[in-house]
């Protein structure tokens, strides 16, 4: 076991509570039957003493019985409550022994304490007030014999040695470290069945996580903090194996976006430059070229923005600006691109200037990028409506086209970093990056996008800005 090992400690843990509460408890429990034990004893014996000292004081003063009938009442009574027993006279000299043990002791004098001689036939506990053959002192119970409030004697009932409180004290002390070790095991068992095997068990799954095996996942067992750690990591498992493939997609992807320009490039130019291409078609190949230079160039910014975003680098420099200005200028911008898919713009506008609070230019990149996207996909001779509204200090920008609907597969990972949605929905034109920076800005501005189907109609994207009030 490890020195700091979980288990290690709640052992310690618990075996200290429980060794503290056993202590507590066994002494409450041993004071607790001593007294209940002892109260119960001195009762009985006062009972049955008092029948004896009663057949003493009829045998003294009228002869009733036998010495030996008496003898026999006082051996039965001390063999009942496990005592020897002495009978002394008024004088305090003793003439009747119950065990033979005390033969020294007969016809010889006892001190019995005056206050013993002065009270009624009361009971009465002395401590030391005689000595056995090995000379240890002993404790006895006295009984005055009171006959018409006459003292004829008394009846002294000898203790026998108990077992002593240290013995006592040992044994509570055994038991206290049988039951801890006992408990000790108990919670070793079960804290290596319920905490260290399954800590264990993803310790080692998340070993081979670093690795690279993100297919390792742990088994959920108990339906409590372990069990909801193990679901946890399965679901970061998930998560981390999900990345993975879309990284491995997308290195594939960016891969094949990269070999196809540059391989076109290399064949225009090498032709050009070997003579293979004539003269007269030299600048179509050169503007396809061109082309293709500026797909890489798309590409490689849209890497750079998504790697600057993540890493936290991406400045915004935040200004007051005229929302229905900026959709106004993305649309005239891409008007070359409109017309050429014969497509029709419907824009509702603000009724008022309206201004929004973020960065201008990034804020002109999303609305390219949505309205690029809405291009690409709508059906030739569509139609595309951007609306803006206003509900309190949000501006909401919606940019429907009509078209196709997003399956419902595609439409949970459109966002996706590196995803490229429906492989026959891509084009030379797409880095398949657009909308993943779209929400990476809009993160960035703490506010929110979204996307939905209008069934048999088209797809709406919508998005959010901070709204001056003032």
């Amino acid at each position: 076991m490890k020195k700091n090992s979980i288990v290690r400690k709640l052992i310690i843990t618990f075996s200290s509570i429980t060794g503290v509460v056993l202590i507590l408890v066994g002494l409450i429990i041993s004071v607790w039957f001593y007294q209940s034990d002892e109260k119960e004893k001195i009762s009985t014996l006062s009972k049955q003493l008092d029948i004896v000292s009663q057949s003493i004081a009829n045998y003294i003063r009228y002869q009733e019985g036998t010495y030996e009938d008496i003898n026999k009442l006082l051996k039965v009574t001390c063999f009942t409550n496990n005592m020897d027993g002495v009978v002394i006279d008024k004088l305090g000299y003793v003439y009747m022994i119950s065990n033979d043990e005390y033969s020294n002791l007969k016809y010889t004098k006892l001190d019995i304490p005056d206050n013993i001689t002065i009270t009624s036939d009361k009971l009465h506990h002395k401590k030391n007030i005689i000595k056995n053959n090995e000379g240890h002192n002993l404790g006895a119970y006295i009984k005055p014999i009171y006959f018409n409030e006459q003292l004829d004697g008394y009846i002294v009932m000898i203790e026998k040695e108990q077992v002593s409180s240290r013995q006592m004290i040992i044994t509570i002390w055994v038991s206290v470290v049988m039951a801890i070790i006992i408990a000790a095991c108990i919670v070793k068992y079960f804290a290596e069945v319920l905490v260290v095997e399954p800590i264990e068990e993803l310790n080692s799954a998340a070993k081979k996580l670093t690795k690279g095996e993100v297919t390792k996942r742990v088994k959920v067992i108990n339906d409590n903090e372990i069990g909801e750690l193990a679901e946890s990591f399965n679901i970061m498992a998930q998560s981390i194996e999900e990345s993975d493939n879309i990284r491995k997609e997308f290195i594939s992807n960016v891969s094949h976006e990269l070999r196809s320009p540059i391989t076109s490039i290399k064949g225009f130019v090498g032709g050009i430059l070997d003579g293979v291409i004539p003269k007269d078609k030299e600048n179509y190949y050169l503007k396809i070229v061109y082309d293709e230079i500026d797909r890489l160039a798309r590409l490689v910014n849209d890497l750079l923005d998504i790697s600057a975003m993540e890493s936290g680098k991406f400045n915004l420099n935040i200004s007051e600006f005229d929302i229905n200005q900026v959709v106004s200028l993305c649309i005239l911008n891409l008007e070359g691109k409109i017309k050429a898919k014969g497509l029709s713009v419907k824009v509702t506008l603000c009724d008022k200037r309206c201004f929004a609070i973020g960065d201008r230019d990034r804020i002109i990149q999303v609305l390219t990028n949505l309205l690029e996207n809405a291009i690409k996909y709508s059906n030739d001779n569509g139609q595309i409506e951007v609306n803006i509204n206003v509900k309190g200090e949000k501006i909401f920008v919606s940019i429907f086209n009509t078209g196709e609907n997003i399956n419902n597969e595609d439409i949970k990972h459109i966002w996706d970093r590196f995803y490229k949605s429906d492989k026959s929905r891509t084009n030379k034109i797409s880095t398949g990056l657009g909308l993943p920076i779209v929400r990476l800005i809009l993160s960035q501005h703490n506010e929110d996008v979204w996307v939905n189907n209008i069934e048999g109609k088209g797809v709406n994207f919508t998005f959010t800005l901070k709204r001056n009030i003032e």
